[in-house]
């Protein structure tokens, strides 16, 4: 397995890299491996602490345990687009996209496997972004190794559209851009937070409509941190409607209908659906671009919002 060090990483201790370009795997086994040789750098062995630059090649040469190997299993894909390069899905919400301790099966991962066996030779079976689990929409995966490496480039030259429909709670009186660097919580370790010393997260949005106490938006990744709408969006102090872990605790508008408090407290997962990708097709060059709909919890929600007014 091999990864090429990005201008994000470069400069920074090897084991760190590791982590970021390597996240299936913990840091202690990463810095294992690199005491035993099994991770190189530009095929050479170097220590957890030695820094390491751009254009750098991580390589992985080991035996995988056991308990970490995939297991292909059936499952229904809403695949919108394939081809002998690409393949570009709708994933549901409350589907994990990889296999992780406590979710070794049942994952969107899992599923690719079955439907197409060769991504077992891919980085992260093809996987080149993620949705949270309660996240829908559009997705893409790449079929081969000369198109992982294209479509990998083209996340991190910030080449690849990525859209989304959200709903948050407030009233915004106009679109803008967050841009607030992102790293892991220092105490929540499920969580992302702003901080300082974070990685550059910028998150761009514009209104769609406004309601009495809440706003229909779209947003647009400039960059691609974990959780990032959901922290950026909450910083803001528009949190997304239903988020668990940035949402905080439920609030119901005085005077709301009974239909629109029904809603609000039916809506277990974050208000996020991914509605438009586009990339540069890694063969024919060409400039590829997919909508998905909103899934029915977010158009009723919707609706009762509109019924509210």
């Amino acid at each position: 397995m091999q990864a090429e060090v990005p201008e994000t990483l470069s400069g920074n201790r090897l084991d760190q890299v590791a982590a970021g370009l390597f996240p299936d795997y913990s840091r202690g086994r990463l810095q294992t491996w690199i005491k035993e040789g099994a991770l190189l750098v530009n095929q050479k062995v170097l220590r957890s602490k030695d820094r390491i630059y751009a254009g750098d090649v991580l390589t992985l040469e080991t035996e995988l345990a056991v308990e970490d190997a995939w297991v292909p299993e059936p499952a229904v894909l809403d695949i919108v687009y394939e081809d002998e390069d690409v393949l570009v899905l709708n994933k549901p919400v409350g589907i994990v996209v990889h296999p992780a301790a406590g979710n070794r099966t049942g994952t969107l991962l899992n599923g690719l496997l079955h439907h197409c066996p060769q991504l077992n030779e891919i980085p992260r079976a093809g996987i080149v972004h993620r949705l949270d689990k309660d996240t829908s929409g559009l997705m893409m995966v790449a079929k081969n190794l000369p198109a992982h490496k294209t479509l990998v480039k083209q996340l991190q030259r910030r080449d690849v559209e990525r859209e989304y429909e959200a709903i948050v709670i407030g009233v915004m009186t106009a679109g803008g851009t967050v841009d607030l660097p992102l790293g892991r919580h220092p105490v929540h370790r499920q969580k992302r937070a702003v901080l300082e010393s974070g990685k550059e997260a910028v998150t761009h949005y514009r209104v769609i409509e406004r309601f009495r106490a809440h706003t229909h938006i779209v947003v647009k990744l400039e960059t691609g941190r974990t959780h990032q709408i959901r922290v950026h969006m909450s910083h803001s102090r528009f949190p997304l409607v239903g988020d668990p872990l940035y949402g905080g605790r439920l609030q119901i508008p005085k005077a709301c209908s009974g239909e629109l408090t029904r809603q609000l407290q039916q809506f277990r997962r974050q208000a996020l659906h991914a509605r438009r990708l586009g990339f540069v097709h890694p063969r024919t060059g060409e400039v590829c671009r997919w909508e998905s709909e909103l899934p029915e919890d977010m158009v009723a929600l919707i609706a009762a919002l509109k019924d509210d007014m």
